[in-house]
């Protein structure tokens, strides 16, 4: 019987990564993205599908969340509030929308219990992030026991973070070293078609490029 990874994949370069390095470690895909009004939403649900069908996905779980919608506080996803363009900021950024990942660990769990899964795998980051708090490894991990003692007695699940202790620099070549697709990844907070290579996102990215002597392999309106 094959062991099963529940993988949160955004569509971006660091859930790629994470799930591609689940998969070389012997894993099936279960592959789950969430669609919640985020302004780039149509661009990250088509490079999730894209990604998911590159790395041979056992299953697609393509759900949609209205409530961040209804609640706004970010600059993902109330068009009332600009995404900055001036560079990271100390403190909790506007693009942090309010515990994101608490939610979405909370419905990936379900996928795995149903699932029969051992893992969730999540790509957070917390060195070189934009300062989120649900990306701390210290929340991942209390979140890990609390799904454990909210299932079946006979679930066990470990939610893996590969990538949370690495700099954007180190995922690009872990990247480019395991294979993954960096041009179908996208980043951008702010564009669907060229990334706007000002945001936050971006600027991480084309920095962890830099660094690493890579080239970013898509299409930007600055860089």
């Amino acid at each position: 019987m094959s062991k099963k990874a529940v993988c949160i994949m955004s569509g971006g370069m660091d859930s790629t990564l994470s799930a591609y390095m689940m998969k070389e470690s012997g894993y099936e895909i279960i592959a789950v993205h969430f669609n919640y009004d985020q302004r780039t939403e149509k661009k990250e649900r088509e490079a999730f599908h894209a990604i998911a069908d590159a790395i041979g996905a056992l299953k697609k779980y393509d759900l949609d969340i209205g409530f961040f919608k209804e609640l706004g506080a970010s600059a993902l996803t109330d068009k009332n509030i600009d995404v900055p363009t001036g560079g990271l900021e100390e403190g909790v950024p506007v693009t942090y929308v309010p515990f994101r990942n608490g939610i979405f660990l909370s419905m990936a769990a379900a996928v795995a219990e149903k699932e029969g899964a051992e893992v969730i795998c999540i790509g957070v980051v917390e060195e070189d992030s934009s300062g989120y708090p649900d990306c701390r490894e210290s929340y991942i991990k209390s979140m890990q026991e609390s799904i454990n003692l909210g299932t079946r007695e006979e679930t066990n699940v470990t939610i893996e973070m590969p990538l949370v202790h690495l700099k954007k620099s180190q995922i690009v070549r872990a990247a480019v070293n395991h294979h993954v697709p960096l041009e179908l990844t996208w980043s951008c907070y702010k564009n669907e078609d060229k990334a706007c290579g000002v945001c936050d996102s971006c600027r991480l990215r084309l920095r962890g490029f830099e660094l690493a002597g890579v080239e970013d392999p898509i299409p930007y309106e600055k860089r």
